[in-house]
């Protein structure tokens, strides 16, 4: 249960977040327009483009997978997580706007579809990325190489006039999807076994101790 409720609340509160930074962002917003031209507006656009991507809602799901730790859990948690995120996006939407949020329910119907089957299959990527060898390298490798795509095809250009956030924008997420690519690649590195390298020296006789443990193995 606890789990469940970090997960719904922590969606909310990404959603509601992404939306009102978009509604900061924008100067032809109610929200927005006082602030036009401010170091506030620009933070804002920036942290709009951070959240405001396809990629962050996918680690969204894969973080929720992965506090949930089991498959079925991650799944679940996940799935909820993005349907609470879509919900108080929209809400947020409706709010800012000043728009009913029944204007808003063909859209929330859809992403709530997609939610529930991407965001449980991003949940089993979370909670596997705990598991040793190429199990846990390719789960931890999915958020980075799927932001990393995104960014070559779907590149964030909202205009000339944020160029500059823009530029801060992509390098903030250039860095993170490096830093998580690369803890996922020492991980998978760290956990490999270590190699036997038999000695080169002179043999040594079995001890007792290693004699009568082979002779137990050999009795059951």
């Amino acid at each position: 249960m606890k789990i469940t409720s970090l997960g719904l609340v922590t969606g909310a509160g990404f959603g509601a977040l992404t939306s009102l930074t978009n509604a900061l962002s924008s100067p032809y917003s109610a929200l927005g327009a006082p602030w036009e031209g401010t170091v506030w507006a620009s933070i804002a656009k920036v942290l709009s483009l951070l959240v405001g991507l396809g990629w962050a809602w996918a680690a969204l799901a894969v973080v929720m997978g992965w506090l949930a730790r089991t498959w079925a859990r991650g799944a679940m948690v996940a799935a909820l997580a993005l349907i609470a995120a879509t919900a108080a996006y929209y809400a947020m939407d409706a709010l800012v706007r000043d728009e009913p949020l029944t204007l808003y329910w063909p859209e929330m119907l859809m992403w709530w579809a997609a939610s529930v089957l991407f965001g449980s299959v991003l949940g089993v990527v979370g909670a596997a990325v705990e598991r040793p060898g190429v199990t846990g390298l390719l789960a931890g490798l999915t958020v980075p190489v799927g932001g990393a795509v995104q960014l070559i095809a779907l590149p964030p250009r909202p205009g000339v006039a944020f160029a500059r956030e823009t530029a801060l924008a992509e390098a903030l997420i250039w860095t993170a999807l490096a830093a998580g690519a690369s803890w996922a690649v020492y991980r998978f590195w760290v956990s490999k076994p270590a190699q036997h390298i038999p000695s080169t020296g002179r043999r040594r006789s079995p001890s007792r101790q290693g004699v009568f443990r082979k002779w137990i193995k050999v009795v059951r």
